[in-house]
């Protein structure tokens, strides 16, 4: 497979370079330094390091950005996109059977769900031809979510297409791959409302639970750390997040359908990626009440539960 062209994203410094080539052990899926960086810049300039469009990302900013990718599933696409051998072996041995068990849930039947992954894996492999050359999907995968979720979307997209050119007068039966797919994309004023609506709900939580969601979500740390750190039960930090998020998409879904949006519009919206709106999560979560998880450690160092 051809190489990908050359990106325009910033370059890259070579020391953080080395050390997100590391973490991805892409050395491991016969993916250079140069490969990486180049999917890594693309991936950056197209979602200009999750900033609004135009503005101008810092050093530190695009640091932040690629280190809340998926390093090792973006580093694992790509090589397979380019036809890395040692990474095809890894990625079948980690999603084959998972995504049969997707596809099988998908359509509902062993045989048509092995059918419907048998023929996303020949696309996934580059077999379609596209301008001379193979092309893989896989190719399109940016590492902003897990890899496991955008295969299964794929999937039940791939079912939705092929059920709408051979059965165009049969509805469509209920799946949630399938609802989840086919949700249209939310309009801009229904993004600029969960935008804002978002902003809100953030602002109105307590110090301690922007900062559990910046820890957990932004700052990417276990749930052991957080536990050690607040010194309570690892079981509990779990129950804290769980309880949280959901209290989250409640007040979402209650804010939104306040603005005048529909339940089911809402329900679509809330669907949307955060890191596309334009909203700078870690500002509003580590508002000056929040601090990072660096920050708190030196500050709460006798906080209890």
């Amino acid at each position: 497979m051809a190489l990908p062209p050359a990106s325009t994203g910033v370059e890259i410094p070579a020391a953080l370079l080395d050390t997100l080539w590391s973490e991805a052990e892409a050395g491991s899926l016969e993916l250079s330094r140069d490969e990486f960086a180049q999917k890594l810049m693309a991936v950056g300039a197209k979602y200009n390091y999750g900033l609004a469009p135009g503005q101008r990302a810092s050093s530190m900013q695009v640091e932040t950005f690629y280190r809340a990718l998926q390093l090792r599933e973006l580093a694992l696409a790509h090589a397979c996109a380019l036809g890395r051998e040692a990474a095809w072996e890894q990625f079948l041995q980690r999603f084959r059977a998972p995504l049969t068990l997707a596809a099988v849930a998908i359509t509902g039947s062993s045989s048509l769900g092995q059918d419907l992954a048998d023929s996303l894996y020949s696309e996934l492999f580059g077999l379609t031809e596209r301008d001379g050359q193979r092309r893989s999907p896989l190719a399109s995968y940016s590492g902003r979510g897990s890899l496991m979720g955008w295969l299964r979307t794929t999937l039940a997209q791939r079912h939705v297409d092929h059920h709408r050119r051979t059965r165009r007068e049969t509805p469509l039966e209920d799946t949630d791959f399938a609802a989840a797919s086919s949700a249209p994309t939310p309009t801009t004023e229904a993004l600029s409302r969960l935008g804002d609506s978002l902003a809100e709900t953030l602002r109105a939580l307590t110090p301690d639970d922007r900062f559990l969601l910046s820890a957990y979500f932004l700052d990417r740390r276990t749930l052991l750390e957080i536990a050690q750190l607040l010194c309570i039960h690892e079981s509990t930090v779990s129950r804290k997040l769980k309880n949280l998020t959901a209290g989250l998409h409640r007040q979402l879904l209650k804010r939104l359908q306040a603005s005048g949006m529909s339940k089911r519009a809402a329900d679509e919206a809330l669907g949307t990626d955060p890191r596309d709106l334009d909203l700078n999560l870690r500002n509003l979560l580590q508002a000056p009440t929040a601090g990072t998880f660096s920050n708190q450690t030196k500050s709460s160092g006798t906080k209890q539960t």
